[in-house]
């Protein structure tokens, strides 16, 4: 199981770190208007992200996620994921 630490470096963006069987740094930005789309108001971005890498790592392995990329690019991979997310919020 993989330990996910998210950080926010600036309003709308985030470093996050995956501590897995390789340990890997990813820069992912999230707009605000998309980030309302899929979160209700009891949970943050931060958390968004969070839950996105967990999605993710259900999927792939950290070293195959993107270093860098925008929230909204997972929906091009995984087209469930809009509908999806909302079971990996705490």
């Amino acid at each position: 199981m993989a330990t996910i630490e998210v950080t926010e470096t600036s309003p709308n963006s985030f470093s996050v770190t995956v501590h897995g069987s390789h340990i890997t740094s990813h820069q992912v930005s999230v707009k605000p208007d998309y980030a309302s789309q899929l979160l209700d108001a009891s949970h943050n971005a931060s958390e968004l992200v969070a839950a996105s890498f967990e999605f993710l790592l259900d999927r792939e392995s950290n070293t195959s996620i993107l270093r860098s990329f925008d929230l909204s690019v997972i929906e091009r991979y995984f087209p469930e994921y809009p509908k999806a997310i909302n079971r990996y919020l705490k």
